[in-house]
């Protein structure tokens, strides 16, 4: 069995805040935005929930480069703490985690809301903390009751409303990854296109068997349409699916007899002289990461 290697060391460590620099600049007007309030006003309820992410210690300086949780970090400060629990970064592909850092998902709230209520946080104290009504922690707890474990990896990185997730679980867990992953490809996570996915759904791939009433507004062969069309973009879901695996591995081999000819300087100074608009495509191809 393959061993997937882990990316941060395991159990988080108090790391002086002093010893950690911030990798980016924050947005102006932070400390007085509700998001702002809402982080400071939990830490001090119950503490810091969701440790900050860090790089090693480099070894001349003996700083830690922090990879995320920068509105964290400047909540502790402002609020006089002195360290904090981190997660050390095993490797050193920091670019590659911090390109893909941003503030927490949906599904990553919820498993942190999780992990307070386990710790002994009862939902009303982090109501409080977060300064929203208590229905919306409940919400939030049982996010992906229901959901079944493929489809919550789809959604994992994504933000969205809970309300998305209670049309999603009245379908069969078959149904639920077709449409998440419809949703994530038209990157459209939006209630009213989950509603509408729940409505054009067969009466056999719905849990309790029985379609929902239909949408207001929406006339019967408005939803005959749209399922006649959800249907033909899921066969080319599938198709592009399919040869996904081979596009990424002629990118792989362009990428790599392209970069080798733009390092002949010869070729490049030709090139810029009779064909600039190629030059330009081969350096757009050099550069490209995936095929989004």
């Amino acid at each position: 069995m393959t061993q997937v290697a882990i990316g941060f060391i395991p159990e988080p460590l108090s790391i002086p805040l002093e010893k950690i620099l911030p990798s980016r600049k924050v947005p102006d007007g932070l400390e007085i935005s509700k998001r702002f309030a809402q982080i400071c006003s939990s830490i001090e309820e119950v503490g810091l929930i969701e440790p900050l992410s860090i790089a090693h210690a480099d070894q001349s300086s003996g700083f830690h480069v922090l990879l995320d949780g920068h509105i964290r970090y400047i909540a502790l400060q402002k609020m006089n703490y002195v360290e904090a629990p981190c997660l050390i970064a095993i490797d050193d592909e920091n670019y590659t985690y911090n390109s893909r850092t941003n503030r927490l998902s949906t599904v990553q709230e919820h498993y942190m809301i999780r992990r307070a209520i386990q710790r002994g946080v009862t939902p009303e104290r982090l109501a409080r903390a977060l300064h929203v009504d208590v229905s919306h922690i409940f919400k939030k707890m049982n996010l992906l009751d229901g959901i079944c474990p493929e489809a919550a990896d789809l959604l994992v990185d994504r933000h969205f409303s809970p309300e998305l997730a209670r049309a999603i679980r009245k379908m069969k867990p078959t149904r639920q990854i077709e449409c998440v992953e419809l949703m994530v490809s038209a990157n459209n996570l939006t209630i009213a296109y989950a509603e509408a996915m729940l409505v054009a759904t067969p009466s056999e791939m719905l849990v309790t068997g029985k379609k929902p009433a239909k949408l207001t507004g929406v006339t019967p062969e408005q939803i005959g349409k749209m399922e006649r069309e959800m249907s033909c973009l899921q066969d080319q879901y599938k198709m592009v699916e399919q040869t996904y695996g081979q596009d990424i591995l002629n990118l792989v081999l362009a990428k790599g007899y392209l970069s080798k000819l733009l390092e002949n300087k010869s070729v490049v100074r030709y090139l810029q002289k009779r064909h600039s608009e190629l030059l330009a495509e081969f350096e757009i191809i050099v550069r490209t990461v995936s095929l989004d």
